[in-house]
C-alpha cells in the first residue's frame, strides 16, 4: 500500500490539515447539525440557485443567529458556498446529506464512539474500554448491545452490518462450492449469515455460537424463517477456554469477528476451530484489512475504527493489517490457501485449512 509511504502536503497544507484536526469535534457536531436539522437537506433541493437565510429560515424551525453561525461553519468545512448571500451545497455537503455509507458512519461516531473518546488515553495507558462506561456498566461492549437504547443500538448494527452485508452474496458460492453440510456461525449476532446459508442451501444444517443476548434475537428470526429444523444454537462466551468447542463441522464461518480480539485471543480461537473440524474442513474468514484497501478513505476509516475497539469494545483489539492477523493463522496452525480481496466494499475473504 502506497499511501502511507511518502509525505504528500506542502507545508501550508500540512498546517492546514492540523487546524482542520484541531476543531475536528466541533466541526464533527456542526455537520450533524447541518444535516439532522434540515439545513442541507432544503438547501440540496434548492439546486443551484441556491437559498438566502431568509429563505431557509421559513423551512428550518432555528432563529436566524443558529442559522447563520452553522451556515458560516459549513463554508469553513466546504459543505456549503455562498454568492450573492445565497447558500448552495458543495459534492461533500451532497455526501453528507445524501450518501448511506456516510450516514452510518457518522451516526455510529456520535451515538457509539463520540463521548466514550474523551477517555481514549486512559484505555491506551489501562488496556481496558475505559470509554465503555458511556454506554453502560460492561467490561466489554458485547454482552451490553441487546440493552442499548433502540436508537443506539441501531447505529451499531447499522455500522455492522452495512459492509459485512454487501459482501455476503458474493461469498456463499465460494463457501458453498463443495456443498459442506455442517456449518459453524461463530459470532453470529442476529443470524444473518445463518439465515444466508440456510436459504441458500436447503440441505446444510448450521450451528451458531455466540452469547446469550445475540442467540436470543437469532432463535427468533431463524423460527420465523421457518428454517429452526437446520439451526442450533451454542451459548457460550469463546473466550472461556474450559468450555467444550463443538465438532465436526465442514465449514466455520467468522464475518467480521476476529477483530473483536487480540492476537493471543485470536490465535486460541482459530486453534480450537481447526481442532473443531473434519480432516478435510475450511475455515472462510471475512475480515476488512486496512493495508487491502483500493481506497485512502477505505483506509482512513478501519484505522479509525480501530479507536472504537480501543475505547468502547474491549480494549485490547483492532482492524488489523495482514501482517499481524497472518502470523496468528500461522501460529494456530493453519494456512492460508485462499484469498480474495475483492469482496463486498472493503472486504477480504480468507479460505484456511490445517497445516
Amino acid at each position: 500500500m502506497e499511501f502511507f509511504t511518502k509525505e504528500t502536503k506542502t507545508a501550508l497544507q500540512a498546517k492546514e490539515a492540523a487546524l482542520q484536526l484541531a476543531f475536528a469535534p466541533v466541526a464533527f457536531q456542526a455537520s450533524r447539525a447541518l444535516r439532522d436539522f434540515g439545513i442541507l437537506k432544503v438547501v440540496s433541493k434548492s439546486g443551484a440557485n441556491g437559498l438566502t437565510i431568509e429563505e431557509i429560515m421559513q423551512e428550518v424551525k432555528l432563529s436566524r443567529y443558529a442559522i447563520r453561525v452553522l451556515l458560516e461553519a459549513g463554508l469553513g468545512m466546504e459543505l456549503l458556498i455562498v454568492n450573492n448571500k445565497r447558500y448552495s451545497l458543495t459534492k461533500t455537503g451532497y455526501f453528507i446529506e445524501h450518501d448511506q455509507l456516510t450516514r452510518i458512519n457518522m451516526d455510529f461516531v456520535q451515538d457509539i464512539c463520540y463521548k466514550g473518546m474523551y477517555h481514549l488515553k486512559d484505555s491506551l495507558e489501562e488496556g481496558r474500554p475505559a470509554g465503555l462506561k458511556e454506554l453502560g456498566p460492561w467490561d466489554t461492549i458485547y454482552p451490553g448491545l441487546p440493552l442499548l437504547p433502540p436508537e443506539i443500538g441501531k447505529s451499531w448494527f447499522d455500522f455492522d452490518h452495512y459492509y459485512s452485508d454487501l459482501a455476503f452474496p458474493q461469498a456463499l458460492p465460494i463457501v458453498f462450492k463443495d456443498k459442506p453440510r455442517r456449518l459453524l456461525d461463530i459470532g453470529g449476532n442476529t443470524g444473518k449469515w445463518t439465515l444466508a446459508s440456510t436459504a441458500y442451501d436447503k440441505e446444510v444444517q448450521v450451528t451458531m455460537f455466540d452469547l446469550p443476548g445475540e442467540i436470543a434475537i437469532a432463535q427468533q428470526r431463524v423460527k420465523d424463517a421457518g428454517v429452526a429444523d437446520r439451526v442450533f444454537f451454542y451459548e457460550a462466551n469463546i473466550l472461556d477456554e474450559s468450555l467444550p468447542f463443538p465438532q465436526g463441522f465442514d465449514v466455520i464461518w467468522m464475518s467480521q469477528f476476529l477483530d473483536c480480539f487480540s492476537e493471543p485471543e485470536i490465535e486460541s480461537i482459530l486453534k480450537r476451530c481447526r481442532e473443531a473440524l473434519t480432516p478435510n474442513g475450511a475455515i472462510y474468514i471475512l475480515e476488512p484489512f486496512w493495508n487491502r484497501q483500493v481506497f485512502k478513505s477505505a483506509a482512513f476509516c478501519l484505522q479509525q475504527t480501530s479507536l472504537y475497539f480501543t475505547a468502547m469494545a474491549n480494549g485490547n483489539s483492532q482492524m488489523y493489517h495482514t501482517d499481524e492477523f497472518f502470523q496468528c493463522i500461522q501460529n494456530a496452525g493453519l494456512q492460508v490457501v485462499d484469498e480474495n480481496n475483492q469482496m463486498g466494499l472493503s472486504y477480504t475473504l480468507l479460505k484456511c485449512v490445517k497445516a
